[in-house]
């Protein structure tokens, strides 16, 4: 019985053991399967797809922004700066001494005095008496004279009685030292009389022209000494401002041109125009003015011309204008020569001194230029640009000549303008 039960289980444990590993393989057979299955779809896959297709890809050109040029008759600006200076310079000084008894009400800085009005009066009552005294003299001189004169006629009369149809042999007998002593006499008095009365005349002291007070240092009641400075005054008919330019300037305009013009009078009257800027009170301001000369000699420093400019009126405050003061500093534009058929080229365009990129037909251009003269805005040149011409205004990295390039197309607005042409006005009217 006990075999027989012993010899069953083991038959039974070892069907277990083969199920167990029939399971296993079938497991690995069908991971494997699977895998080769995913091999074989993916080489097929692989060789089914079709290559993509190459293609090169376009090179764009560089976009540049451009400005046309236009030929015209171009004025030429000369500019440079300077302060502007008084023409006449006048220091009040009496001629003679004396208490201080009248003061004008506008002799004060920033005062503005006509032209004749009494500005300081001096204590007239010492010289009056002077000028009495003086003129008395005279009267006392011309009687003397009177009287040498008349027995000089005595004299004369005498000796025609006692010795007729000679003549005296000494002047003593008809008194001629004598005359012409009480001659001398009387024409020192005169002179006298007149330094009195000059005297008296300076004790009121004025100007000839209009003033603009700079200064002073006088009040009533005040003894001022002969030749003590009163007031500093400027005229004010005109201004000057002295302008150091470049000697290459003045070849653009004729600075000898108003001594001629004023030579010739008001009817050849082109002296050669100026405009004076200056930033006043927030806003800019312009005067009108004229070249007058040049100082007639070179910096020694900076080796500039230094040229004179005339502002006539300064102080005019007509039309809104603001008055132009001593000690302004302002920007002066002289008005030279017109180039005919020039062409103003813009500074930022230009590279390497004179080098511009023209553009033609979609293709970048290095043009050398020949320019006539520059200032801080454009470059003049009046050949080697054709009217019209499309100018390179921005930058590149690198530029090759006659690489292709791109402009930007025009917008609705600047086509719009190109189309309508302007249209002339026969009146004349705004």
């Amino acid at each position: 019985m006990n075999e027989q039960k012993t010899g069953t289980g083991a038959s039974v444990g070892q069907g277990n053991h083969r199920t167990g590993t029939g399971r296993v393989w079938a497991q690995v057979l069908l991971t494997l399967f699977v895998l080769a299955l995913g091999v074989a779809v993916l080489t097929a896959f692989l060789k089914l797809r079709k290559a993509p297709q190459r293609s090169e890809q376009d090179v764009l050109a560089p976009l540049v922004q451009v400005r046309a040029l236009e030929t015209d008759d171009i004025q030429m600006v000369i500019q440079g700066y300077g302060s502007v200076s008084p023409k006449v310079k006048v220091d009040i000084i009496p001629e003679v001494a004396g208490k201080v008894m009248f003061v004008h009400s506008e002799l004060k800085a920033g005062g503005i005095v006509p032209a004749n009005e009494k500005i300081v009066g001096i204590d007239p009552r010492d010289y009056e008496l002077a000028v009495q005294q003086a003129a008395a003299a005279v009267a006392e001189a011309q009687v003397r004279l009177d009287t040498e004169v008349a027995e000089a006629d005595v004299a004369r009369r005498e000796w025609r009685q006692l010795h007729p149809e000679t003549e005296p042999s000494s002047p003593l007998v008809l008194r001629e030292p004598q005359i012409r002593q009480a001659q001398a006499g009387l024409a020192s008095a005169k002179a006298q009389l007149a330094t009195a009365e000059l005297k008296l005349e300076r004790t009121t002291i004025s100007l000839p022209f209009d003033v603009l007070i700079a200064s002073e240092s006088v009040d009533l009641g005040q003894y001022v000494g002969l030749g003590q400075p009163l007031a500093t005054a400027y005229g004010i008919d005109a201004f000057e401002v002295e302008v150091p330019l470049e000697d290459d300037d003045l070849a653009w305009f004729d600075v000898h041109q108003t001594s001629i013009s004023l030579r010739n009078g008001p009817a050849g009257d082109d002296r050669v125009p100026v405009t004076l800027q200056a930033d006043l009170g927030g806003s800019a301001h312009t005067w009108a003015g004229h070249v007058t000369r040049t100082t007639g000699q070179v910096d020694r420093m900076s080796r500039m011309v230094p040229v004179v400019v005339e502002v006539p009126r300064p102080l005019d405050a007509s039309a809104g204008k603001l008055p132009l003061f001593p000690g302004t500093f302002v920007k002066v534009l002289i008005a030279g020569k017109t180039l005919k058929n020039a062409v103003a080229v813009p500074r930022d365009a230009i590279r390497d001194r004179n080098i511009v990129w023209l553009v033609n037909d979609g293709r970048l251009h290095i043009t050398p230029l020949d320019i006539v003269r520059a200032d801080d805005e454009f470059a003049y040149v009046i050949s080697g640009v054709a009217d019209g011409a499309l100018i390179v205004t921005s930058t590149l990295d690198a530029v090759v000549d006659q690489m292709a390039v791109r402009i930007p197309p025009k917008s609705d607005e600047e086509e719009l303008a190109d189309s309508v042409a302007p249209v002339a006005n026969p009146t004349g009217s705004k």
